[in-house]
């Protein structure tokens, strides 16, 4: 086959001698889904060749080896090999594609394949930009993307590392990336609404509807009292949840947090015991005749803290 300037031609190559592609950008590989395909492998061959590149190397004494080196199919070759293959058929591109090429290659295969986990995905955008100098438009057209999807994907490598790895095992989704990321200048915040996000399986629209409310926190929080502030974390702290006080100019309103029914069960059981509490507290004890007298007879003073326990949360009940 003539030399088209893309492959020469298509070839059997023993698996031992094909080398990894060290560009190759995707860093995790499913077992069981490797073993899946090895399964199809040995039923039905492989029906995709995998791309190599193929050099002639000349060694003193030795004469000349040939050696190929992977560039797109690395699945294939890794489920061939655990399949018992001895070959593979491959194409084999001209021996003078440049890293980047090979880089490129490698990319838009697993991109359109959707091999690539999101993490896996924006350090190979990095590669490209870094070490090749591809602006973000120009990465986007080599992949069949816009520059936008670009620039996000490549966001994601500004998380904490706990947070990449959550999101290339698949415990997060590329979704949840972009709340956590409004609260890159909060790292408190960020690490506690990730910790809500895999515990409480918060979706994606309640990811953002809270880091929404986290990130105008501040502001808000100019518009409290020191008291109402105590009052609201002490509300948060006995309701184990959320719990914000917003105030208007003729009073406000409490908003309270809950996650799932069994959840909002919990929060109005703690309630109801605060008012129990409250009506226990509050019943007037039976006084003896004599007391009774005395206390009928002797004027009522004001208690010198009653101010202060206008924000106490026990004059609160549903």
């Amino acid at each position: 086959m003539p030399n088209n300037g893309r492959y020469d031609s298509v070839f059997w190559v023993e698996v031992d001698r094909i080398k990894p592609n060290p560009f190759q950008p995707r860093k995790t590989f499913d077992e069981a889904a490797l073993a899946s395909l090895a399964e199809s492998i040995r039923s039905y061959g492989v029906l995709q060749p995998l791309t190599v590149t193929r050099k002639e190397i000349e060694r003193p004494g030795e004469g000349i080896s040939v050696e190929y080196e992977l560039i797109a199919g690395e699945r294939r070759l890794r489920a061939s090999k655990l399949a018992g293959l001895r070959e593979v058929p491959v194409v084999i591109r001209t021996s003078e594609d440049t890293d980047r090429v090979k880089l490129e290659i490698a990319i838009i295969e697993n991109l359109q394949r959707e091999d690539l986990n999101p993490v896996d995905r924006a350090l190979a955008f990095q590669r490209l930009a870094g070490e090749f100098g591809l602006k973000h438009a120009d990465i986007g057209k080599r992949v069949g993307k816009s520059r936008e999807y670009v620039s996000n994907t490549l966001r994601i490598l500004a998380l904490p590392k706990e947070m990449q790895e959550a999101l290339s095992s698949g415990e997060i989704s590329e979704g949840h990336t972009r709340p956590l990321l409004m609260l890159m200048d909060r790292a408190a915040e960020q690490v506690t609404l990730f910790k809500e996000i895999l515990t409480k399986r918060l979706t994606v629209r309640d990811s953002e509807q809270t880091a929404r409310r986290i990130a105008t926190e501040r502001a808000r929080k100019g518009d409290l009292t020191p008291e109402l502030l105590l009052l609201e974390r002490e509300f948060s702290e006995k309701l184990g949840t959320k719990v914000r006080i917003e105030k208007k100019d003729q009073g406000g309103k409490v908003l309270i947090d809950f996650f799932s029914v069994d959840d909002l069960a919990h929060i109005r059981d703690l309630l109801s015991k605060v008012e129990r509490a409250n009506v226990d507290t509050n019943a007037p004890a039976v006084p003896s005749d004599e007391a009774a007298s005395e206390q009928s007879s002797a004027p009522e003073e004001p208690r010198p803290d009653q101010s202060d326990d206008l924000y106490s949360i026990s004059n609160f009940s549903v």
